[in-house]
This record gives structure tokens, C-alpha cells and sequence, in this order.
């Protein structure tokens, strides 16, 4: 979220233009959450725009927007759907974030109505669904019409599709004439995820959240496709009524329980703050089990006498408040602990969850790192949680924040089970049953198995046709596992004869026919040519990511180069595997990693079946026009005055000369500072042209 200057600090001509951007900015959400059903930007950062509005309004009242996000409700009703007036406003709920905003809310009551602090006070306490606001009116117990909020003033008409969800009841017994009844429709976790399966499956839009999918299934111009979808209805509230259905909010409720309708069974009367607080962490504490989305609890003033003598304010009544919970935060349980395993052998933890929605996205996985983080410390052995480890059955904090995957933060010990034991991180591979290793100074474990490891096999085939790779258009993960399980793709040089082999397999298969196949075969052929940097990034080699595959590729120029200095140093010594150390950008670790790849004599056939269907592109050093290092190698030793050793290895790359960390015959320069010491004597014993910095400057102008 940007950040912004505090807003006792902003002059009024800042605040003016700072309006104008939150109005125009909470106008955009409003449409894509109220309309398109398609959110833009987070719950969290939502409500962080309306309080910073409301700050700068308070501070500057004379400058607020006639179309102030302050005064409205929701977004004007879509265009595709009937209006409907409401014969009464549907308000927004004022929102509360923090406990110490809601004896402020209880005090605020009682002030208002004069009420000493002693004088009993009761409120109802219930979940607040996170669904699609719905008015059901009924007019001698017949329902006539069903509107969403829209703007609060005037609804969409979506009375066909209300119609269909089961909740909904037709008609009514015993109910007075007119009753508008208010409530959340919204769609379980369970149901939400066999939608976005069947979804997937047809290849159509999935939905991000349940919430998403509940208003996007009632704002269906075809009441066929409403009804296939599975909503649900909770009625919390009403509107325009002929007769009282009661004399407090409870009483109202259960009446509407005995007229057919879904509550919610959560809600609770209290008495005390205490017990408000109390409510909220115990509906909290419950929000991963409910099967169903809350984002808070929503507390009302019990009384109906008391909550017309409090009314309402311009968009909220002054006798109800929504107790938010953390947007990106939120309490479930790990259901079980499981190990993938990545195409460098990678062990990776991942935790299975009961489904969550955090930030607006359900979670049912987040990443556990590895065996340390699980036990509750860090690499070096140091506590983490204050030493409190991860075990299956524990009630966990997700955290979520924006894209970033979802982490297990903490573990709430006073929910453990009795009977739970610590994790004990697998001795063997979960796929292939080799011995797992975790090598000295490692955080993470590896499967031995290389390429009998059948996951380790799909990673690096997934990885070989990625985008930085070989970035085979139409060969994507599921078509890698499909054809990996079918026995047609086993290494990398299979996909170069997969039209030969089973070309017309695949044109006859189901989704893919003669226009899908001819497209991918179309574009493997197209990646017969490639350049030797990626390749040897697409290999899936240890440690050798893109920018180091180019540092290597860039100093060797060609395959037959590169592949003969692998065999020749294979022993780790000579004068290949000190060229190859010398590499800027290299180092032992990354050194060893290629030459120990190229050594293993499985990788070695593999590699040679797939160079035999390529035409791999010589990689020649980046050279500026007219550069007088071109393709020099160049070694830079003692303390350089005029630039930092960074800047100067950077500017001789970018003309097109090879940087290394020692000195040999092949090395043409040494730019020697003060200080310089042993690399200067052996340039000497060399005859290698030693040039001071204002030489190398001269040189490279």
C-alpha cells in the first residue's frame, strides 16, 4: 500500500487532491465489488481508503466531496438487471478494527441515550457473513421480489433467481402482510470448491472466493444457471414491515425462525463488554469450522425501542457495529503435513489446512519451509515462536499479505490435542523411497533418487519447458504430467520426437484434436533452436538459475566448449575447473554443481539424446560498438579509488570483456590498485599487462 504523508501534515490543497483520488479510487472498487463481482484490490485496503477519507474529512470538513465515499452505500445497480426501490434504505455498518473500539461504540449508546453506566444495556452478537447482501419482500406471505443493495437506495431485481435457492421460502405463514425480509446470500466452503472444480473442468472462469461465487451465481440473467449453483440464505434483518415482529432484536430473529427462515445459530445476547469481547474471539476461534465465510461479528443494540430512539446517520445506524477481523490473518487447523518433492530433489513441507479465506482468497495450503522451521527454529538452531514447533492437529495463525504465499505464523498451544506428537521429517523420498540427506550448512533435505525419482523427473521436465527455458508454447504442467504418466515424455529429447512417436495419438485425443496438436508440434519444432544460455538453465542443473547460466554461457561461447571443459574438469582440479571457478559470478559451489551434473553418466546420455535433436546458438559476450576489450579477460585486484570493484567488473561486462578472480595465461589485463598483492606478482610471472586504474579508464575511454 502506498504510503502517505500523516494527515495533520497534509495543507488543504493536498487535501483536495487527495479526496478527489480516494473518491475516484473507492468509486472503482465499490463497481467492481457491487457490480462485476470481481474485487480489485483487498478487504484490508478497502477499509484502510475509507478510514484515511474519513481522516481528512474530519480534519478539513469544509473540503468534503459532494460525492463523498463518506455518503454513499455500496454502487449503483447494474444496467443488465430491473431496479428496484427499497421502501427502506439498506445502511452499511460503521466499522471497528481494534477491542478498545467497541466499549467507545457501547458509550457512545449510552450517551446518547442517556443512560448511566449502570443501567442494563444488551446487544446481540453474531457473525457477519461475507456474501451478497439480498431484500426479499413479501406481501401476504407471497414472495413478490428479491433486490441486492446495489446503492441502498435502489437494487437489482433477481427475483427469478432467489426463487431457486432453498433458503428462500415462497411463501410465508403467519407472517404480517408486508415484510421485507434482509439477509446474506452466500455459498459454503464445500460447495464453493466443487463449483470451481466443475468450473475447471468446462474450462470456465473459477472463482477467487465463496463471496465471489455466491454474487456472481445470483447475477445470472438465466435463473437456470442460479439454480445450479448451491447458495444459501441467511436472514439476519428487515425492512418496511406492516406489523412489529417483536420487541427486541432476539425475539425478532426467532420469529423469523419460525416463519422458515435460515438464522444463523451463533447469535447471542450480551450484557457486559466483557462478554461482547467474549463473543467475538469465541465466533473467531470457531471461523475455520463454520464451513461458511465471516469477516467479523456485527453487534446491535437488543431493544427495537432503543435502536429507533438511536436511528441512523447518514450511511450506518448509530446502534449497530461491525467488528472486523484481520484481513490478512486468520485461525485454522493443520490438517496434515506433506512433502513435495522438487526437481532438484527438494524436500519442500507444505501444510494441508482447513479451508481459510484470508485477504480474499481461501487458503488450504501454506509453506512450512523445512524440518528446522517445522521444529520450531531457525538455521542457525536458534528459537523461532519462542521454540513453539508445528504439528499436525495444531490450531494455526495464517498470514497472508497481498500475493505472497500463505505462512503459518504461530500455534496456539492452548488448542493442541492432547494425543499430538512432534513432526518427524521423512529419512526417505515420499515418491521414489531414496535415502533423503540434508548436507552440512543445508536447511533443506534432498531425495537421492535423481532421475529414478519419478517427481523429480516431472519438476525438471515442467521446468525444462518454462518460460525462461525452452518456453514451449502449449506444453504446460498438466499436459507435462499427462504425457510423463502415459510413458510418452520421460526426458527432455522426447518432447523433439513426440509427433514422430505418438502424433496420432494426440490428434485423436480428448481437448486436444487436429488443431491443438499441430499448434504444439508447431511450436516445438520452433524451439529446435536455442540458445546455449538457455539450455543449460533449462537442465535444471543445481544453483545454475538464468543469470548464472548466461555468466557461464557468455565465457564459453559455444556447447562443444562448455561441454568439453564439464568432462575435463570432472575431478574438481586442473586447469578447466580453475577456469571455471575463475568466472565472475561462479564460485566453487555453482562450479561444482555443473561439473558434478555433467559426471553423473545417466544426466550425460540424457543431455547427448537431446543436443542430437537441437541447433544450439553460440553466446557470444556483450561487446559495445568499436570496445577495445571485447572479449579480453580481465582481472581487477587491490583498492580501486575512482569507482567501487562492483561498478568496474559491471562497466568491463557491459564492453564486452570476461571478468575473473584469477590470474592466467589466458587473463590479458590486471587493473592493479593499491594494495594489490599476490594476483599483481603472478601477472608479473605471467607477462600479463598490469594497467593502473587511470590506465583502465584511459583504455575503455
Amino acid at each position: 500500500m502506498t504510503t502517505r504523508p500523516p494527515v495533520e501534515d497534509l495543507s488543504p490543497q493536498q487535501a483536495i487532491e487527495e479526496l478527489a483520488a480516494l473518491a475516484a479510487a473507492l468509486d472503482r472498487a465499490n463497481r467492481a465489488y457491487h457490480q462485476a463481482d470481481a474485487p480489485e484490490i483487498s478487504d484490508a485496503e478497502y477499509d484502510e481508503l475509507k478510514r484515511r477519507n474519513a481522516a481528512i474529512e474530519a480534519r478539513f470538513p469544509g473540503l468534503k466531496r459532494p460525492d463523498s465515499p463518506s455518503e454513499q452505500v455500496g454502487a449503483a445497480p447494474s444496467e443488465t438487471f430491473a431496479k428496484v426501490r427499497h421502501a427502506r434504505p439498506l445502511y452499511s455498518l460503521e466499522n471497528a478494527f481494534a477491542e478498545t473500539d467497541v466499549p467507545e461504540f457501547v458509550d457512545r449508546v449510552r450517551r446518547f441515550l442517556n443512560l448511566p453506566a449502570d443501567a442494563p444495556l444488551a446487544f446481540t452478537a453474531e457473525p457477519k457473513i461475507d456474501g451478497l447482501s439480498l431484500s426479499l419482500r413479501y406481501e401476504a406471505g407471497r414472495l413478490v421480489s428479491a433486490a441486492t443493495r446495489a446503492d441502498g437506495e435502489v437494487g437489482e431485481n433477481v427475483t427469478p433467481n432467489a426463487r431457486t435457492i432453498p433458503d428462500i421460502p415462497a411463501r410465508l405463514s403467519g407472517a404480517p402482510e408486508i415484510l421485507e425480509v434482509r439477509g446474506e446470500c452466500y455459498m459454503s466452503h464445500a460447495d464453493f470448491a466443487a463449483l470451481n472444480a466443475r468450473q475447471a473442468e468446462a474450462g470456465a472462469r473459477t472463482f477467487a472466493n465463496p463471496r465471489n461465487a455466491a454474487a456472481g451465481s445470483l447475477r445470472q440473467l438465466d435463473p437456470s444457471i442460479t439454480a445450479a449453483r448451491p447458495l444459501r440464505f441467511f436472514a439476519y434483518a428487515w425492512g418496511e414491515l406492516s406489523a412489529p415482529l417483536a420487541d427486541t432484536q432476539t425475539a425478532a430473529i426467532a420469529r423469523l425462525a419460525a416463519l422458515g427462515f435460515a438464522t444463523n445459530p451463533l447469535m447471542a445476547t450480551c450484557t457486559s463488554t466483557e462478554e461482547m469481547l467474549a463473543r467475538y474471539r469465541a465466533i473467531e476461534a470457531q471461523r475455520a469450522t463454520l464451513g461458511y465465510d465471516i469477516d467479523g461479528v456485527v453487534y446491535k443494540v437488543d431493544r427495537l425501542d432503543l435502536q429507533a430512539r438511536l436511528g441512523f446517520r447518514s450511511t450506518t445506524p448509530r446502534w449497530a457495529l461491525a467488528h472486523k477481523f484481520s484481513a490478512e490473518r486468520a485461525s485454522t487447523r493443520l490438517e496434515a503435513i506433506d512433502i513435495q518433492v522438487g526437481r532438484t530433489g527438494a524436500l519442500s513441507p507444505v501444510a494441508r489446512l482447513l479451508p481459510v479465506t484470508v485477504g480474499g482468497v481461501v487458503v488450504q495450503n501454506a509453506t512450512l519451509h523445512n524440518a528446522d522451521y517445522i521444529a520450531g527454529r531457525d538455521s542457525k538452531g536458534n528459537p523461532i515462536r519462542e521454540g513453539r514447533d508445528i504439528r499436525v492437529g495444531d490450531w494455526v495463525t495464517v498470514f497472508r499479505a497481498g500475493d505472497v504465499i500463505p505462512k503459518i505464523e504461530d500455534v496456539d498451544l492452548s488448542r493442541r490435542p492432547a494425543d499430538s506428537v512432534p513432526y518427524r521429517f521423512p529419512d526417505t523420498c515420499p515418491v521414489c523411497e531414496s535415502d533423503v540427506v540434508r548436507e552440512p550448512g543445508e536447511a533443506v533435505h534432498y531425495c537421492t533418487g535423481n532421475l529414478i525419482c519419478a517427481a523429480q523427473a516431472v519438476e525438471k521436465l515442467k521446468h525444462f519447458v518454462s518460460r525462461g527455458a525452452f518456453d514451449i508454447e502449449g506444453l504446460g504442467a498438466k499436459a507435462i504430467e499427462a504425457f510423463f504418466t502415459e510413458g510418452w515424455i520421460r526426458e527432455p529429447a522426447d518432447i523433439f520426437t513426440l509427433e514422430a512417436r505418438h502424433g496420432a495419438d494426440l490428434r485423436g485425443r480428448d481437448r486436444w484434436g487436429e488443431k491443438s496438436a499441430g499448434n504444439l508440434f508447431a511450436a516445438i519444432e520452433a524451439r529446435r533452436r536455442i540458445p546455449l544460455d538457455r539450455l543449460i538453465y533449462a537442465l535444471g542443473i543445481r544453483h545454475a538459475g538464468e543469470t548464472a547460466a548466461r555468466i557461464v554461457a557468455r565465457h564459453y561461447g559455444s556447447w562443444g566448449r562448455f561441454a568439453a571443459a564439464m568432462q575435463a574438469a570432472r575431478d574438481h582440479e586442473g586447469a578447466e575447473w580453475a577456469e571455471l571457478n575463475d568466472i565472475s559470478g561462479v564460485g566453487e559451489t555453482l562450479a561444482g554443481s555443473l561439473v558434478d551434473y555433467f559426471h553423473e553418466p545417466a544426466n550425460r546420455d540424457a543431455v547427448a539424446r537431446l543436443v542430437a535433436e537441437l541447433a544450439i546458438g553460440d553466446v557470444a559476450a556483450p561487446a559495445a560498438s568499436g570496445s577495445p576489450i571485447a572479449g579480453k579477460t580481465v582481472v581487477f585486484t587491490g583498492t580501486l579509488e575512482r569507482m567501487t570493484r562492483a561498478e568496474a567488473k559491471a562497466r568491463a561486462e557491459a564492453l564486452g570483456a570476461k571478468v575473473a578472480g584469477s590470474v592466467s595465461a589466458r587473463t590479458d589485463y590486471v587493473v592493479a590498485g593499491p594494495g594489490a598483492g599476490s594476483k599483481e606478482k603472478a601477472a608479473r610471472e605471467l607477462g600479463v599487462a598490469i594497467l593502473s586504474e587511470e590506465d583502465w579508464l584511459a583504455l575503455i575511454g
